[in-house]
């Protein structure tokens, strides 16, 4: 940034104040809350992360410093709760991603599987899978469930990647077959209860985490 383009050392006071005004403002609605998805926390998290961000970029313009602040904003969270009080029906949504690594194991993995479902008097007419992934995958979802899969991932060439589990609330359970056409369609941040994420990219985060020995502030 050119020096005509810098923020001035009054512009980067009162940024730093607007971080203060907003720590003490989060505090309040914390202290002040009437549960756990009380809209008032959320919105005065987002409003101290969006003024700790503001802070952190003039500083950095004006001093060349940074802030060890680490505070995901509203596209990193969940909204508010928007669900049942108490849920009558639930939905658990399930998303789990691989990397075919190695492709010799998995075709060899589904071959075993065919022939032995075969039986040991097939004389050759067991199904050819271990030449198709496609095929080959098709036989492995077909004889495992997706958690002993997870489990074993590595046996079947497979390389984990990101996961995410959502339980979402409902007021009443769905007719059957009344979703199969579009089952993640309808999935709505507001109803859900609870998450749970796994990705290399929080391994990546708490690494770095490692290497700063400051303070951190993150949210939740």
């Amino acid at each position: 940034m050119s020096d005509a383009a810098q923020p001035t050392a009054a512009e980067v006071r009162a940024a730093a104040e607007a971080v203060k005004a907003a720590i003490d403002r989060h505090l309040d609605a914390v202290e002040r809350r009437t549960g756990d998805d009380d809209p008032a926390v959320y919105d005065a998290f987002n409003a101290l992360a969006a003024a700790a961000e503001v802070y952190d970029e003039l500083l950095y313009d004006r001093y060349d410093e940074v802030t060890p602040f680490e505070i995901p904003g509203a596209d990193d969270s969940l909204p508010p709760y928007a669900g049942p009080a108490e849920p009558s029906a639930l939905s658990v949504l399930i998303r789990r991603d691989y990397v075919v690594a190695e492709p010799p194991r998995l075709l060899a993995q589904a071959q075993r599987l065919a022939d032995v479902d075969a039986g040991p008097g097939a004389d050759d007419t067991s199904p050819v899978v271990g030449t198709s992934v496609h095929a080959a995958l098709g036989v492995l979802f077909g004889e495992y469930e997706p958690d002993e899969i997870a489990s074993r991932h590595k046996e079947f060439g497979l390389e984990e990647g990101d996961s995410t589990l959502w339980v979402s609330a409902g007021e009443a359970a769905p007719e059957p077959g009344e979703w199969l056409g579009a089952p993640f369609e309808d999935a709505d941040p507001e109803l859900v209860v609870c998450r749970f994420d796994v990705s290399a990219v929080f391994d990546e985060e708490d690494d770095a985490d490692e290497d700063f020995a400051g303070p951190a502030v993150r949210g939740a």
